[in-house]
């Protein structure tokens, strides 16, 4: 898990962003390319885990994993809404099924990614999830 604090060297706040996946590869280059951006970042292998992690009331943006094994991700959404957690969650998927696409974004989240996706395409997923709060 890549922990760091939400300080930047300014003492500042920077918004927190968080990761779900179970995906080895997107927990390890997410968080880097969020810090990249000026966030700060931790990243989760499952929804268990971030759950929890005590992250909840500090995270700014949730950047959610559709498919993963035990809570998928949907799953942890409703469970967060259920918790009165109104966190900003961008789903990214490798999954091309439109029916999801338009579920998750029906149910109010904050964008939705087909991996891979551009930089570009997240930051301004993230810069519209953060207006929006």
């Amino acid at each position: 898990m890549a922990m760091e604090s939400p300080n930047d060297r300014g003492g500042n706040a920077r918004p927190l962003l968080s990761v779900v996946d179970d995906d080895e590869s997107v927990r390890e280059s997410l968080p880097d390319l969020l810090k990249e951006f000026g966030f700060a970042a931790r990243a989760f292998s499952s929804a268990q885990e971030f759950l929890s992690s005590g992250c909840l009331t500090e995270t700014s943006c949730l950047i959610l994993d559709i498919s993963m094994p035990g809570m998928s991700g949907p799953e942890l959404y409703q469970e967060l809404r259920r918790r009165g957690q109104d966190i900003p969650i961008i789903f990214i998927t490798g999954q091309r099924d439109e029916t999801i696409r338009t579920r998750v974004l029906k149910q109010g989240t904050a964008g939705f990614l087909l991996k891979p996706f551009s930089d570009a395409a997240l930051l301004t997923a993230i810069n519209m999830a953060l207006q929006a709060t």
